[in-house]
């Protein structure tokens, strides 16, 4: 190996040593923690895909995209933010909140809204390429990993009573507390156990390509990717997740644990190739170089960002049902 290699090996050792205690930390602890490094990852990304639209000729409204998103991610706290809003308003009258739902859709719509807005007046290049980049990036970045943030809050007090008292040896309704507790500390749970998943499926890929892979996934986006690491990739992304609920979340069955691994298996693979494409058309090797010997932001949460709505909606619909 040369001197240049192992220098790059190095970084991204130390890179993985302190970034990866910091989001397992974040995901257990949730709450404001857990925005604030969605958020930032949120604004590192969406930065790095208006550069990229940019390399093709478009004009992002970097201010209103990075606006734009934040509104989106405090639409999915939506919990967190009643108790810092209502205390303003309780003593004079009272409010009425609108639901997440509610908050979602108006602050999406009214984001959409001020873009086209802004592009009315602002006469700098294509309209369609300016106003679609920005809401792209939006939508890519903003709802896709908002969603992230949502699923972790689905353990507050969303997380269906009955079935918190199906898996907390029967404590009574009395000790709402102690049941909320629980069940917000298997939502960072969960959360580890999606970034363990995804990490294992990468690492899998990436072992299974080099030692077996023959047959090339999708040559014209991501040349070194093979069919033999991606069927790798799948098995580590399950198998990592029937391991999790064995030992960390009680509340789920195995077949709920094993979708989840095979969302994680697939769709996080197609989120890699997504970006991969969106980088080959953006004429790029990587999104930037924030992150020494990782590449960029985007490069490393490509598929947490398009695994995380499937997930969400599952988890929701499905196994919280």
């Amino acid at each position: 190996m040369t001197t240049r290699h192992y220098s790059n090996l190095t970084l991204r050792i130390a890179v993985a040593f302190f970034g990866i205690p910091a989001l397992l930390l974040a995901g257990s602890k949730g709450g404001w923690w857990f925005f604030a490094l969605t958020a930032g990852i949120g604004v590192l990304a969406l930065r790095e895909f208006y550069a990229m639209t940019e390399a093709k000729g478009a004009s992002p409204q970097r201010g209103i995209g990075i606006a734009g998103i934040l509104c989106i991610f405090l639409a999915f706290f939506h919990e967190h933010l009643q108790y810092v809003i209502l205390p303003y308003f309780i003593d004079r009258g009272g409010v009425s909140l609108l639901t997440k739902l509610q908050l979602f859709v108006t602050l999406f719509f009214l984001t959409l809204v001020i873009v086209f807005l802004v592009e009315l007046f602002r006469n700098k290049g294509s309209v369609i390429a300016n106003a679609g980049a920005t809401i792209m990036g939006i939508v890519y970045v903003g709802v896709f990993l908002g969603t992230l943030l949502g699923l972790r809050e689905l353990y507050g007090m969303e997380f269906p009573l009955s079935l918190a008292l199906a898996h907390t040896n029967g404590l009574s309704p009395l000790s709402d507390d102690a049941v909320r507790a629980t069940t917000y500390a298997w939502g960072g749970w969960t959360i580890i156990s999606i970034f363990v998943s995804l990490w294992m499926c990468d690492t899998m890929a990436y072992v299974g390509g080099r030692t077996m892979g023959k047959h090339k996934l999708f040559a014209r986006i991501s040349p070194n990717k093979t069919w033999e690491g991606a069927v790798w990739g799948f098995f580590g992304a399950v198998i990592t997740m029937l391991v999790m609920q064995r030992l960390v979340l009680p509340y789920m069955a195995v077949h709920q644990a094993a979708v989840i691994g095979i969302i994680i298996g697939v769709f996080g693979q197609i989120g890699d190739l997504v970006e991969s494409a969106l980088k080959r058309d953006a004429g790029i090797k990587d999104s930037s170089s924030l992150i020494p010997g990782h590449g960029g932001v985007l490069d490393r949460f490509d598929s947490l960002i398009f695994v995380a709505p499937i997930l969400y909606l599952y988890i929701d619909f499905v196994v919280l049902s």
